[in-house]
């Protein structure tokens, strides 16, 4: 048996303990319930379940999520649009997210998977500054798609 200020008061019964509790106007709580002898304590549960949603609320406060954002690339993406979305990653990059920039082939194309992969290997060398590769270029299907993430 444990009291509210976390002094111990030794072995009870837990009718003894119940009326102690209820002396105080506070809660018997079963701390450890496979013991020998189980251990309890005696407090206010409500007020310490609130304190504990309370470090709960805190803790998610504090926390950054982490989204991934997606590119989209084609194997005849142009050479303006690839600088365009070049410094979309770079912004994303800096603002804390990861990337996700695929290249997605249709019918013919799967046949030239290596011009989708020398425009991801040339995105590669181009976002290096700023970003790092999360593993090598893989194919799903008809995507090829690399993850960047940020360089801390």
């Amino acid at each position: 048996m444990i009291d509210e200020a976390g002094e111990q008061l030794g072995v009870m019964t837990p009718l003894d303990a119940l009326n102690l509790a209820k002396e105080k106007q506070l809660d018997l709580v079963e701390i450890s319930p496979n013991a020998q002898p189980p251990v309890c304590r005696i407090m206010n549960y409500g007020k310490y379940i609130y304190q504990l949603k309370k470090k709960a609320n805190v803790a998610k406060k504090n926390q950054k999520t982490i989204q991934v954002k997606e590119v989209k690339f084609r194997p005849k993406t142009d050479n303006h649009d690839y600088e365009f979305k070049k410094k979309n990653i770079l912004r994303f990059l800096e603002e804390g997210d990861k990337v996700k920039a695929s290249v997605s082939f249709r019918g013919r194309e799967m046949a030239h998977k290596n011009i989708g992969r020398a425009m991801i290997l040339r995105l590669i060398e181009d976002v290096a500054e700023k970003g790092v590769v999360e593993g090598h270029p893989k194919m799903e299907g008809n995507h090829m798609f690399v993850i960047f993430s940020n360089k801390k």
